[in-house]
Formats: C-alpha cells, structure tokens, sequence
C-alpha cells in the first residue's frame, strides 16, 4: 500500500503535450495584445478604456463571464458542491433576479451619462469627496483582491506539475500586463473570449471524462442523493444558516448587482457598447452563460463526491488546501490523456488572467480618471494619458507579483480579502443606490452614511472571518469517510482535526450572533446600514431640493414622480458634468 507523497509523485504526470496545450492558450493571448497594440496605430482615451463604444455584444457578454469566473470560482465551487451539497446553486435564483434590477434599474443611468468611471457619477451626483471615496474603496479592494486571483491556479499548476508558485504568478503577471497596457480593452476582451472557450472547455472535458469513468451521469446523481447532497431550498428564515434559499435570493440579488452594476471592473464592458440595449442584450448572455458555468462547476462537485465517497481526500490529506480538490480530480481523471490536463490547466488559468486584465483595465480608467484628472490645471496631453494608463497596469501588476509571497506566508488573507471585499462592497452599493432613488439626500448625508456602513461592516466582517479563522465559528459537511482508501495517511492528525472541528461547532452559539450571520448577507447589511444613516443624516445635513436634480442622475422609475422644476422633456437635460472636457477629448488620438 502506498503513502500519500508516493501517490502525489504518480499522479504528477504533466508531459509535453500538456505543456504545449498551456503554453499555447499564453502564446494566443500575447498574439491577441500584440495586434491591438500595434495595427491600430492611433488609439483614443475611449479606444483604449472602452474600445471606442462600438464593442460588438457577444465578445462583451463573453468577457463578462470571464471576467466574473475567476479561478477562484472555477476550484471553490466544486469544492463547496462537494463538501456542502447543492444548496449554493440556488443563488442562480439570485442570477436571474439581478439581471431584471440591473437592467430596469442601474444600466440605463450609467450608459446613458456616456461616462468612463463609474465613479465620476457620484461626483456629479454628489461632489468629489464621494468621488474620491468610491475611488479608494474600489482600489483597495482591487489591490486585495488580484493577488488571490493568480495565487489560486498558481496552487492548482503546483499540485500537477509540482513547480514552485513564484515560479509560475511573475510569468502569467508579465504575460497579463504585456497584452492588457498594450491593447487595451480591445484586447482583454478579445483574450477574454479566448479563456471563456478555455474554462468552458476544461470543465466540458472533466465532466464528460469523469462520468463516463464511474458509469454514467446516473450513477452521480444516485450517490449524491443518498447522502443529502441533492436537496430542495433551505426556506429557514434563520439569518445565521450558512445558505438559506431567502439569503441566496435576496443577498444574491443585492451581492451580484453590486458587483455586475456598480463595480467599474464589469460596468466598464457595458459602457463599451454603443446602446442600452446592446448592453441588455449583453446582460443577458452574460446571466446564461454564469448559469451554465456555475452549473458545470456544481456537477463536478457532486462528480468529485461519487469518484471518492469512499476516500475522502480533503480529510487524508492527498488535497492538502481545498482548492486542490479539482486538480486532484483533474490529475487522476484526465492524467493518462497526453494534453489534456495541460488544457484544464489552462482553462484555470484563463479564468485567472481574464480577471487580473479586468482588474489592471479597470485600475488604468479609475486612477486616470479619478485620481489624477481632477488634480491637474490644465488638460493632459495625449502622451500623458498614454503613459499614465499604461503605468498603472504594469505598477499594479508588478504589486500584484509582489503581495503573492503576503497571501502565501499568511494562510488567513484568503479569508480576510472575503473580509474586504464585503466591507467595501456593501457601502458603495448603498451610496449609488442612495444617488438613483433618493434625490433627496445630500452629500453630506452619503458620505456619513458610507463612512458608517465601512466601520459597521469592518466590525462584523473582521470579527467573524477571525471566529471562523480560529475554529471558534465552523459549519457541519455533508457525509464524508475515509473507511476504503488504498493508500496510507496519518490517522492521528485526521482524528485530532476532526475532534477540534467538533468542539468548534459546538462553541458556535457562544459567538455574538451578529457575527454568525450567514456571509450571503455582508453586501445587504453594509447597504442598508449606508442608506439608514444616510437617511437619518438628512435630519442633520438638510436635504436637497429633489426638483434640481438632474433627471439622467435618477433611475428612471424615479424621474416620473418629480417635476424637475420645467417643462421640459426629459431628453433636453444634460449631466452638468465638472469633466465634460475629458468626453469631448476622447476622440484625440494618443
């Protein structure tokens, strides 16, 4: 019988055609960057931010899905499937519902103000105090976020061919700054289409593999029923449950509107197309395609389950980290097929780099437009604005690089980007709520109430990542055992990491419930806390005369029940912009 590191070594079996597989997907994706770089010799602000608002829809909705997937999703999904069941798939009920809100409600303001930054909004809106705060929300939250982006796969490519991690992160970083500062947006969504194909692939290829493997999609589904994993909506009403079909619903809803309508990483691919309802077509390719992904990810799960119902290797130790869950499956699945795990692989990793390019794009629009353009006398330069965007993508990149040996030495910053990512997340939502539906209030109020939902949010989130982090918060799994494995593992460890898992679950009712809330919630909790002390703060700060807001800054289920103080059609108002000048420089070539 042999031990699990001899098991690890037989596993490892990336050949040569594997190689060529992966390297081929980074070759296409330099190849893509080159020609946007340099056959289009004259590019514009507009060309290079948002591909000169002509974008065609279906390589935009594409990118959109790849830019949401990232190899995050791509290994945690199967990961949760497998150890929880399928509860988290309702959330796809969330999906559809943040599609109707986001197109009825939020992407007719913000395609129509004919913006770059999502941001520039609130200033308009409020005042450049809101501006600047949206602006470091977002860019904290970003600098948090890339480096888990690429450490992830970076794992997963270790667990198959055994190479260090800070081998692998500077290459594909160098890759991804090369193509995103040279084309552009053009060329992240183009590359973007790529990697789309490539996930959707890589977890075609493990799905049908696998099954045929182990007897069919029947068998699958037959084991996953025995033990619960199949299972109808949790309707408990209990806000601590981990996953409650009303948390995955209402906090899904709130959770991806945030993220898809708010956030400039994903509004941006809207703003690139030329009409509303280009982009609502977009919209909703986008809502099909993330259903159909977050579909074949929860398939494998239950896949992963059938294959080892009787090994479990999170708890020998074969997957040491929980994202090594599918790659393992990947290894003993597709190992003995030349290529085909390259091709997985590649598929985690265009996940990864459709992300990070949306990120560093993002960035370049953001801190151009936010953090320096308001800060200069006069007017930059074509050079200028050449130069800068294209030195905030390889800045950011290269801290990207640097903030991957953080998240290795510190086992805890995954959980604390979660953490980060609900503190910013919730308050902005709130804020570009409060500026849609309520003309109301003032700046003032907006940014008491922002500042507010970012310490409520920093309490909670803090102090329950650091509960779950110490094993003082833990949630029970679905059936796992370990009664046939046909390999040797420590039992002792096994049996001591199970026994404190028991204590922990049992300490769980003594944690402030506040902190116990399920994290499906963070995002509508630091909303409504944001809109409440916004509210209240008007009592103070006054409120604003709802009739000289501009109509366009309102969502237009709003502007009906407003006069607006004319008798003019909606159509002759016009943002008062303060950045007009930069919407009319666009078209100057750099």
């Amino acid at each position: 019988m042999h031990n699990i590191e001899e098991i690890l070594v037989e596993l490892q079996r990336f050949s040569w055609p594997d190689y060529v597989a992966f390297v081929a997907m980074f070759l296409l994706c330099i190849c893509i960057g080159i020609y946007f770089g340099f056959m289009n010799k004259s590019v514009s602000e507009a060309d290079y931010m948002l591909g000169g608002r002509q974008m065609l829809v279906i390589p935009i909705a594409f990118s959109l899905v790849a830019s949401f997937i990232s190899g995050i999703t791509l290994l945690g999904l199967p990961t949760e499937v497998y150890s929880y069941g399928v509860q988290y798939l309702y959330v796809a009920f969330g999906v559809v519902g943040m599609g109707i809100v986001m197109g009825v409600f939020y992407l007719p303001v913000f395609h129509d103000l004919n913006i770059t930054s999502t941001y520039e909004y609130l200033e308009v809106r409020f005042d450049r105090r809101l501006r600047l705060y949206g602006s470091i929300m977002f860019a904290v939250m970003n600098v948090a976020y890339l480096p888990i982006v690429i450490y992830v796969p970076a794992l997963a490519f270790n667990q198959v061919t055994g190479i260090g991690v800070h081998t692998i992160t500077p290459i594909v970083c160098i890759i991804c700054v090369f193509y995103t500062s040279l084309g552009g947006l053009k060329a992240v969504v183009w590359t973007d289409v790529v990697q789309a194909v490539s996930m959707l692939g890589a977890l075609c290829l493990v799905a049908i593999k696998g099954s045929i493997d182990i007897g069919g999609v029947s068998v699958v589904l037959e084991r996953a029923w025995n033990t619960d994993r199949l299972e109808a909506p949790d309707l408990s009403i209990d806000p601590t449950v981990r996953h409650t079909f009303w948390c995955l619903f209402f906090g899904g809803i709130v959770y991806w509107t945030q993220t898809n309508a708010v956030s400039q990483n994903m509004i941006q691919r809207y703003l690139a197309l030329p009409t509303l309802a280009d982009a609502r077509k977009a919209l909703i390719i986008f809502c099909v395609g993330v259903l159909i992904l977050m579909a074949l990810c929860g398939y494998n799960g239950l896949l992963i389950y059938a294959t080892y119902q009787n090994c479990d290797p999170l708890t020998t130790k074969l997957a040491k980290a929980r994202d090594q869950l599918l790659p393992l499956f990947v290894m003993d699945t597709l190992g003995e097929l030349p290529g085909m795990t390259g091709l997985f692989i590649a598929g985690v990793f265009s996940a990864a780099l459709s992300s990070l390019s949306t990120c560093l794009n993002s960035m370049s629009a953001v801190v151009l437009e936010d953090f320096v353009k308001p800060y200069v006398k006069q007017p930059l330069s074509s050079s200028s604005i050449n130069w800068i965007m294209r030195l905030v993508v390889v800045g950011v990149g290269a801290l990207c690089v640097c903030l991957v040996y953080v998240v290795e030495h510190m086992g805890t910053v995954l959980q604390l980007t979660m953490s980060l990512e609900a503190i910013t997340n919730g308050p902005l939502f709130g804020i570009f709520t409060i500026g849609l539906f309520l003309p109301w209030i003032n700046g003032n109020s907006a940014l008491l109430g922002g500042i507010m939902g970012v310490i409520a949010m920093s309490w909670v989130s803090l102090n329950a990542q650091w509960a779950i982090a110490s094993g003082a918060i833990s949630y029970n799994t679905k059936p796992l055992n370990i009664e046939q494995c046909d390999y040797r593992f420590n039992l002792t460890a096994t049996s001591a990491a199970n026994s404190s898992l028991h204590l922990a679950g049992s300490a769980t009712e003594d944690i402030f419930p506040l902190y116990r809330i399920s994290y499906m919630w963070y995002t509508t909790f630091g909303a409504s806390i944001t809109i409440i002390v916004a509210l209240l703060g008007s009592l103070a700060f006054g409120r604003n005369n709802p009739n000289k807001v501009d109509p366009v800054l309102l969502t237009p289920c709003i502007r009906r029940f407003f006069s607006f103080g004319s008798d003019k059609p909606l159509d002759a108002y016009k943002p008062d912009i303060p950045l007009q000048h930069k919407l009319r420089n666009d078209e100057v070539a750099l």
